[in-house]
């Protein structure tokens, strides 16, 4: 059985009113750079080596290297597959779309001012963060029910169940009293407590399918400079553009066939959208202690994001003629009814982490003329500690006791973790070849979470009078947990994840 950590019920009770979910920090730190198809071949491991416009976004010190322009685009697409585990259960999904690696303008020059010897701008979007996916699983369930989180939250608010619709509970839970999910009954003392109806039920079939859309669009710009060519410095400026969508469906059926137990069925739709800007910065620098080695720093500051949520949700509950043999038994509520036919709208700041960055290269037969080199091997070592991601709010009217919920949860629920990538170049006159591989460390706290992602990479190029094409192949393996509801009063049932995915990277490069 799948099981995980008990939230306090502060916790649970703050991330459920202010619609955020510890995932949602997560999904805007715990990514891999796409980059040039070059940058993809090689593993992302930029951190050193230079002379590729993707350092905008991970060692802006290597526009240093440039002593010409460059203009490059970097379209590509996506494959995934996702298989998923639920208690005992097999089931898989599939998505696929395009990506937009880095591309942009690179302005060098040599201008040999003393011991300086040339400077570099340059500007360039991509996509830092692809979210284009789809899961889907289901099981059966003896241990626990989705309604027991809209139980605890109106059980422990002390708001009578006649003043649900004007209280500031969570929209789920009014629409759980709504549609009699959960309820008062007697209990065995004879008071009375809150239930949810599929908590009488010996076994429940619950399913859920998730399907997320969007990413993050980057743009920087940064600066370089070249002392010697054995010091080089700079520092860029990113703009984030966050485009998030996720649509869930969750269904919760009575899977004893009992069709006279007042309840048949549960389903809760929603669709939650994130849009924003955030604001970053990039430091970098890199040294030449030898010709043939280089050794790089990176320090990324967090980012901060202003975002705004919408949510529109509908639930559909069926009480089997609970009412009477001449009612439907079935009442369904759409968030409409609450917010005035527009979407609840939350709008909140965000902190992601620091990122630091160790890299080293080792390029083959290095000389001033790079036509006699004959190619590199290349591998960073970065460090992100992703309990530090943060919320508050952007209201003038709220306050942070909300999101302070939401940051002890994922305090509880995150831990800092390594990340590695490696690569290699072989270069053949005008034909280049080159191997990458990267693992992306387990951001959970909790052992049973198997949280890692693993990328393989290979990838061709050529070069040929100021013009060049890069093609690069990643197959992607991740593992990741996803928590179809969670509970403060006992252990949360989750879903083992594994996503394969394929992405096909092409540059197109012109020199000037």
């Amino acid at each position: 059985m799948k099981r995980f950590f008990i939230l306090s019920s502060a916790v649970l009770l703050s991330i459920s009113a202010s619609a955020q979910i510890p995932e949602d920090a997560l999904k805007f730190s715990w990514n891999a750079p796409g980059g040039t198809a070059r940058n993809q071949g090689i593993g992302g491991a930029m951190g050193s080596l230079g002379g590729d416009l993707s350092t905008l976004f991970v060692n802006p010190a290597g526009l240093g290297f440039y002593k010409t322009g460059e203009f490059v685009i970097s379209p590509g697409f996506s494959f995934l597959n996702s298989k998923s585990n639920f208690r005992g259960s097999a089931n898989s999904a599939k998505d696929n779309g395009f990506n937009l690696g880095t591309s942009g303008f690179v302005f060098g020059s040599g201008n040999n001012r003393g011991n300086w010897a040339g400077t570099a701008f340059g500007v360039a979007v991509t996509r830092s963060a692809n979210f284009n996916n789809q899961v889907f699983y289901k099981g059966n369930n003896d241990f626990s029910s989705f309604s027991e989180q809209y139980a605890l939250e109106l059980s422990e608010s002390n708001v009578s169940i006649d003043n649900v619709f004007s209280s500031n509970l969570s929209l789920p839970t009014k629409m759980a009293v709504y549609t009699y999910l959960i309820d008062t009954f007697r209990a065995a003392g004879g008071g009375l407590e809150v239930r949810g109806r599929p908590e009488f039920l010996a076994l429940r079939d619950q399913q859920n399918r998730i399907t997320t859309t969007g990413g993050i669009t980057e743009i920087a710009m940064g600066f370089a400079a070249n002392k010697g060519d054995k010091f080089y410095i700079g520092g860029s400026v990113g703009l984030p553009i966050v485009n998030y969508e996720r649509r869930t469906e969750y269904i919760e059926t009575d899977a004893t066939g009992n069709t006279d137990n007042d309840f048949a069925f549960s389903r809760y739709e929603e669709t939650y959208k994130t849009k924003g800007l955030g604001l970053n910065a990039k430091l970098g620098l890199i040294v030449k202690p030898v010709e043939q080695v280089r050794l790089g720093l990176a320090i990324h500051t967090p980012t901060i994001y202003g975002l705004t949520d919408q949510v529109t949700a509908k639930m559909v509950t069926d009480v089997e003629k609970l009412f009477g043999p001449n009612d439907a038994g079935v009442d369904s509520i759409g968030s409409d009814y609450y917010y005035g036919n527009k979407p609840g709208e939350f709008k909140y700041d965000m902190t992601s982490p620091w990122r630091i960055m160790l890299s080293g290269s080792y390029v083959l037969r290095e000389t001033q003329d790079v036509s006699q080199q004959r190619g590199f091997l290349t591998a960073d070592i970065e460090y992100v500690n992703y309990r530090s991601n943060r919320y508050s709010t952007a209201e003038e009217v709220d306050d942070d006791s909300y999101y302070e919920g939401v940051n002890k949860g994922v305090k509880e629920y995150y831990k800092g973790t390594f990340n590695f990538r490696a690569g290699g170049e072989l270069k053949f006159t005008t034909i280049m070849a080159r191997l990458g591989f990267a693992y992306y460390g387990n951001p959970y706290k909790d052992k049973e979470l198997k949280g890692r992602k693993i990328f393989l990479s290979g990838g061709l190029g050529y070069r040929n009078k100021g013009y060049f094409v890069d093609l690069a192949y990643v197959l992607g393996l991740t593992r990741d947990a996803s928590f179809p509801y969670r509970l403060a009063d006992k252990q949360n049932t989750f879903a083992a994840l594994k996503n394969n995915s394929s992405n096909i990277a092409l540059t197109v490069g012109l020199k000037f």
